[in-house]
């Protein structure tokens, strides 16, 4: 609560103790008493220069109601100033009439009482309102829980030409949506609140963003240029009724012009602390505190040593000259009468460094500053610019850049408004300025802002500045900074070409035509469209340059021309929705009037990134033509109205922001512009090294003829027996890429080409390659052959896969088709440089290219070269294969040794979900939750990335409705996701779309498997859901951080993750972390922001719980059975690996989601053994001091069929046979009889009777588990209480050489495994220690 109101004799004391004797303050002798009847003061203030000056002004002084005419605090102000001219001095205060005043020493001791007149909040408000500081604040509790039910009103009416001012408080980081504020015709004592009011349908007019609502309906779109969803905490917003009836709002204390003319006479003042806002304190024009501030800058400006020196009288003419200001920055000091500012301490501190002038330019004043002194300590520079604030009253940040309005600042070489770049190549760098240069600003008369560099003009950066704005230069720390090279729009160009007035409602023209950029362009990915001002002429190069892009969006900049002159254009969306007179580049695709006319053109405007050139231009033939950073791509079309006229137009799209017309921009030379002959774009090399040009082999199709030195291949007649291959052996990540060099549209089909084990020339040479070829690609299986035909992936002429990637059939010529072996053993396809994704996996080491010219087409010429050799010491590292099964190869390896399981990194870049979603979805959280606000269905949310291979994208359900049924599902599409249209479920797309639902697994809407991992209809509140993509492109699903397993195999990249808040679940968050929690180094982002953001504060960071030490949702109803069969057998804990690599499942629908082989190699020398297909595997534990993940690796594998008598004790011994020192971790009781074996003594050996017979081990448990070697035994289920069938069996590491292979000496009812020789089925040894205990199997029917 703030103190009663004191006289000057009372502030002496609070002074004395709180300034350590900075103030003295009292009455001087001999003057006047100091409270007569007309209420005259004569207080006087003395600073001492000895004596150090307090950091902040009394808290005590509180300005009284009755002074009217001047405040408190201003008396103060300028008794200070006075203070420091040597003497004293005494300020007379005319008093109110008589009667109206203060009583003598009564009113002096007694509380001010807040008048009943001031505007206050009311009683009455929202249902999660707090009201505290007598009513002047209002808080929304429960922030982070709700985000509505925060209305508030005023106290009573506002009168005419009154200010409602409040400042905001606090802020939360979780919704979407900020403060609302306006003005209601409803009175606060009859009214019952609404949730948010603009759902009141009468009486209201609301500024909602950066729009103005009437009755909850939006009557102005785009009031003002500021958002209040963007305002941070200690903004000010206010608003006044005119007397001629018009509603104004103020942005710190900026007018922002009429909001609506007619307001109704009666009506009170409304805020909604909706969303993001949290607290908001009305501010009222006699506040004390704005004053306060005001006094401690002038205190810290005014130091002994060197102070402004001038009197102060209470009304001062404008000087005349240009001075800085009094009020300054925290660690900023002002002399020399005002003419120099400094930091003293600019070693310790490099901000709080604001000095602005004393008073506001006039149009066409220069305002220039020297640099007289700088320190090398710091990086960055002086900054200057200018702001509409008035210095007096502005609480000053700790660099300009910082504030979000009415300032325009120079910073390096680019230019900020209101913390946002607008230019980022401008003029001259700043921080390479040195001691002795001079810079200055000045605003002329046509509203255009100008900076200067010792003397010389750098050009407009700025337009439609308001006049009367105070300059700022700012002392920031100077230091080394990158030099950016000079825009090509900074310089003048020669031509006329600019952008048009006309533009698409987010897109902004700035630099005097020059520059375009898309505003908003975090939340906005369209409707910025721009357009030369005028036609373009026959020959006449229109060129841009990409200056700014943001990675939130997918797509870029789309460039074309149109005949639509820009007075007649209602401007769409997006450029390729107008569907006449209008050609576009989008992407490879040429478009005329929204229609593909050719999709592989030369260049790709999406692979663009900042300081690419594209230019457009028409020739006098018709022929549009595009160039790439100066570089003729051809001919993008013809036909183009040659007497019409055509525009330049061009769609801030996507990922691109800001682009600025070249000075390359004018008339090209006439052999450009008449040429008959498109120019040949030089295609990329797509081969990591370039080197010798790829050839084909001489072995070729019978109807094959090789040219050009081997770099052509022609198909002389008939439409098959066209068969070319590589010359070599592709090496890992080479790329052998044809161009398509003629059609033949008489026949069907299409292109085919592979990879290929076979030789070419083992079949011989010349075309025909002897009679070995056959007439066609699917046809060739002398050897193994991987191949792509239209859209469907072979291997040895059967299906493997449809839909693969872009349909071959559609290839034209001047297409480009390669194919590359990668180092993870897959076989990618590219069309156009552009990688379909893996077509097929576990392709050989030694494989060949090979290409059918079938069907119509008749012609190739090779356009890649081959991979020179590199010394092995400079060829980067090759990934590790991951296949995503928990099987043998490598995983077993781990599960016994002290290695832990795989990482699984984490997404580095920010997620969110796509603004294209559901119908019934709202986003929040910075987009980064999803909640469905109605019905059952329309939920579907994409993330705005595609998915990374090993990279984990995890999900949390926050919220379920437990009166639906089903829930969430789960999955990828791999069609672009901006601008699908979707359906009501994900269970309805039926293109590109793999999904998880239930325990199902559905593509393009049909289910593909059954009983695939957990329910997910079953997921708890809290479940973390997540999909990962391994190295072979197989997507594994995550409960809870386990792995699931591969649910699909061979997933088309790119691919986006997608969610169905489907039924039951209606709330989901992103969970992965932020960039930089994963790999640590969070400062490493800083610059890739901009400079108003770096000091904002840290983002709530996510929470992330312990994940659960099991999961029980992992296993399949089979996995379950064996589970519960295997724990009626009682054996102790500790022979087992604990969870998750206790046990694995290979029952058919577990093997086949994992993709596991039938049979796999082991050992030294290897050796084959096949999986244990149809059983469960428990993995015992192993003894670290035996080196088991050795053994595992140089051993063999085997099993060994037995039964449930003889577990416990083979699991004591620790091996198969008569072993005595046990292998396993834990150490079986002695003492206990049944329990264990006693160990003889040194010299004794055991009895006769007791010694163990042979060893039977077999490579395949098709022999060691038949029902004579591993014998079955039933029993009861305890949760179906069906009777069931077992067996078991011992998987087991065997040494080399310890064996015996042989044929079977047990008569078996089924045949033996195939895959095996008779001869070696059987293993027998006798060797003790020859055998290691892996895990155990079993099997239930």
């Amino acid at each position: 609560m703030a103190e009663p109101f004191r006289p000057p004799s009372l502030l002496k004391e609070r002074a004395g103790a709180r300034g350590g004797g900075l103030l003295a303050v009292g009455t001087e002798a001999g003057t006047e008493p100091l409270f007569p009847s007309h209420l005259t003061w004569s207080p006087a203030f003395m600073v001492s220069p000895a004596q150090a000056r307090p950091e902040t002004f009394p808290n005590s002084l509180e300005s009284h109601n009755d002074f009217a005419s001047m405040e408190l605090s201003e008396v103060v102000s300028n008794a200070i100033l006075s203070a420091y001219n040597g003497g004293l001095l005494n300020v007379n205060l005319s008093s109110p009439p008589a009667g109206d005043g203060l009583g003598s020493s009564s009113a002096v001791t007694s509380p001010i009482l807040t008048s009943n007149d001031a505007l206050l909040f009311h009683e009455k408000c929202g249902t999660l309102i707090k009201l505290s500081n007598n009513n002047k604040t209002a808080e929304r509790r429960r922030p982070l829980d709700e985000f509505n039910n925060g209305v508030v009103m005023t106290n009573r009416p506002l009168r005419d030409n009154e200010m409602f001012e409040i400042r905001i408080d606090k802020l939360v980081d979780k919704w979407s949506g900020s403060i609302e504020i306006g003005v209601t015709t409803h009175n606060p004592n009859s009214l019952e609140y609404p949730a948010t009011m603009t759902n009141l349908q009468s009486g209201t007019i609301m500024m909602s963003g950066c729009g103005i609502l009437t009755n909850g309906k939006g009557t102005r779109r785009e009031y003002c240029e500021f958002s209040l969803d963007e305002l941070q905490e200690g903004d000010h917003i206010g608003l006044t009724r005119k007397s001629n009836s018009a509603l104004h709002f103020f942005i710190n204390g900026i007018d922002q012009g009429v909001a609506t003319p007619l307001t109704p006479p009666v009506v009170y003042g409304v805020v909604d602390l909706y969303g993001m806002a949290v607290k908001v304190t009305i501010v009222h024009n006699n506040n004390h505190s704005d004053r306060l501030r005001r006094n401690n800058a002038i205190l810290r400006a005014l130091s002994p040593e060197g102070a402004l020196r001038r009197a102060a009288p209470a009304a001062q003419a404008e000087p005349e000259r240009l001075l800085f200001h009094p009020n300054c920055g925290q660690k900023a000091a002002i002399t020399h009468e005002g003419r120099t500012a400094l930091r003293p301490h600019a070693t310790d501190d490099f901000n709080h460094g604001v000095v602005l002038s004393s008073r506001a330019l006039r149009d066409g004043e220069v305002f220039q500053v020297r640099i007289d002194k700088m320190v090398d300590k710091w990086a960055g520079s002086i900054e200057i610019g200018v702001t509409t604030h008035n210095p007096a009253f502005l609480q000053l940040p700790s660099t300009m850049t910082n504030l979000r309005s009415g300032t325009w600042m120079m910073t390096g070489n680019g230019v900020m408004h209101n913390g946002t770049t607008i230019l980022d190549e401008y003029g001259h760098n700043l921080d390479r300025l040195k001691a002795g240069d001079t810079v200055g600003v000045v605003r002329r008369e046509d509203g255009t802002l100008h900076f200067f560099v010792n003397g010389m003009t750098q050009g407009p950066a700025a337009w439609n500045v308001p006049p009367e704005v105070p300059p700022i230069p700012e002392p920031l720390p100077e230091g080394n900074n990158q030099v950016s090279p000079s825009s090509p729009s900074s310089g003048v160009g020669g031509s006329d070409l600019r952008f048009h007035q006309l533009h698409g409602s987010n897109a902004v023209i700035t630099n005097g035509g020059r520059t375009a950029l898309r505003h908003n362009c975090r939340s906005e990915f369209n409707d910025a469209i721009v357009i030369s001002n005028r036609a373009l002429r026959d020959g006449e190069l229109f060129e841009i340059v990409i200056q700014k892009m943001v990675d939130r969006w997918s797509g870029s900049i789309e460039a074309g021309v149109t005949a639509i002159r820009p007075e007649d254009l209602e401007f769409p969306n997006t450029m390729t929705d107008i569907d006449y007179d209008t050609w576009m580049l989008s992407g490879t695709a040429i478009m005329q009037d929204g229609n593909t006319m050719r999709n592989n053109y030369g260049c790709d405007l999406d692979t663009l990134g900042t300081g690419a050139r594209i230019g457009m231009m028409r020739t006098a033939k018709g022929d549009l033509h595009y160039f790439i950073n100066g570089q003729d791509q051809g001919a993008a079309c013809s036909g183009l109205p040659p007497g019409k006229e055509v525009y330049a137009v061009v769609d801030l799209y996507g990922q691109c922001v800001q682009v600025s017309i070249t000075s390359a921009t004018g008339p090209m030379d006439n052999s450009l512009a008449t040429s008959n002959t498109a120019t040949e774009k030089s295609f990329p090399l797509h081969s990591p090294v370039a080197g010798v040009a790829h050839r084909f082999h001489s072995t070729c199709g019978k109807n094959i003829t090789l040219e050009e030195e081997g770099t052509r291949a022609v198909r002389a007649a008939g439409y098959a027996h066209g068969l070319v291959f590589s010359t070599k052996e592709l090496k890992a990540e080479e790329v052998f890429e044809v161009k398509v060099e003629e059609l033949d549209e008489k026949w069907a089909g299409s292109l085919r080409l592979g990879l290929t084990t076979l030789a070419p020339g083992e079949m011989g040479s010349g075309a025909g390659g002897g009679l070995g070829l056959p007439p066609s690609l699917p046809e060739l299986r002398t050897k193994t052959t991987w191949m792509v035909s239209s859209c469907e992936v072979r291997r040895d002429g059967q299906l493997q896969r449809m839909n693969y990637g872009r349909n071959l059939e559609r290839l034209g010529v001047g297409s480009r088709v390669g194919i590359r072996r990668g180092t993870d053993d897959t076989m990618h396809i590219l069309v156009d440089g552009e990688d379909m994704g893996p077509a097929a996996t576990g392709i050989a080491k030694n494989v060949w290219a090979v290409l059918d010219l079938y069907g119509p087409v008749r012609s190739l010429s090779i356009v890649s070269s081959t991979r020179m050799e590199e010394p092995e010491g400079t060829q980067p590292p090759s990934p590790s294969s991951d296949t995503g099964s928990e099987g043998e190869e490598d995983d077993e390896g781990e599960e016994h040794g002290s290695g832990g399981q795989n990482q699984v990194d984490i997404m580095p870049t920010a997620l969110e979900f796509l603004e294209n979603h559901g119908k019934n979805i709202l986003l929040s959280n910075g987009n980064r939750t999803a909640t469905r606000v109605a019905s059952y269905n329309q939920g579907i949310v994409v993330l705005n990335q595609p998915l990374v291979p090993q990279l984990l994208v995890q999900v949390r359900i926050d919220f379920l409705n437990r009166q639906w049924t089903s829930s969430l599902v789960l999955g990828v599409i791999t069609c672009p996701p901006e601008r699908l249209n979707f359906p009501a479920s994900a269970c309805a797309l039926k293109r590109a779309a793999w999904l998880l639902r239930g325990r199902g697994i559905f593509h393009n809407g049909l289910k593909i498997c059954e009983k695939f991992g957990p329910n997910l209809d079953t997921c708890p509140e809290g479940t973390i859901l997540g999909l990962r993509l391994d190295s072979s492109c197989g997507l594994h699903l995550y409960v809870n951080g386990v792995d699931q397993g591969v649910a699909v195999i061979d997933v088309p990249q790119p691919c986006h993750a997608l969610v169905d808040l489907y039924g039951q679940c209606e709330q989901v968050t992103i969970v992965s972390p932020e960039p930089g929690t994963a790999s640590g180094k969070g400062a490493g982002t800083q610059g890739d922001m901009e400079k108003a953001d770096m000091v904002d504060g840290i983002k709530e960071s996510v929470c992330w719980g312990p994940l659960p030490a099991a999961n029980p949702l992992k296993s399949c109803e089979y996995h379950a059975l064996c589970s519960r069969f295997q724990e009626l057998l009682l054996l102790p804990e500790d022979y087992f690996m604990s969870p998750p690599k206790r046990s694995l499942c290979y029952c058919e629908s577990c093997r086949k989601l994992r993709g596991d082989e039938a049979h796999r190699r082991r050992g030294e020398p290897p050796r084959e053994y096949a999986l244990p297909f149809g059983w469960c595997r428990f993995n015992l534990r192993v003894n670290p001091r035996l080196e088991a993940g050795t053994l595992t690796k140089k051993w063999h594998m085997a099993y060994h069929g037995s039964n449930v008598a003889a577990i416990r004790r083979v699991l004591d011994r620790g091996e198969l046979g008569a072993g005595t020192a046990s292998i396993l971790s834990c150490r079986p009781l002695k003492g206990e009889p049944g329990v264990g074996f006693e160990e003889p003594g040194e010299n004794c050996a055991p009895p006769r009777e007791e010694q163990p017979p042979p060893v039977l081990l077999s490579p395949s448990l098709q022999y060691a588990g038949a029902e004579t070697l591993a014998s079955k035994v039933q029993f009861r289920d305890s949760k179906s209480q069906r009777t069931h069938q077992a067996q078991v069996a011992f998987q087991v590491c065997v040494r080399p050489g310890s064996y015996t292979p042989g044929p079977p000496s047990t008569a078996l009812r089924e045949p033996p495994d195939p895959h095996f020789s008779p001869a070696e089925l059987e293993w027998v040894t006798k060797e003790k220690g020859a055998t290691l205990l892996y895990a155990l199997l079993v099997r239930v029917e």
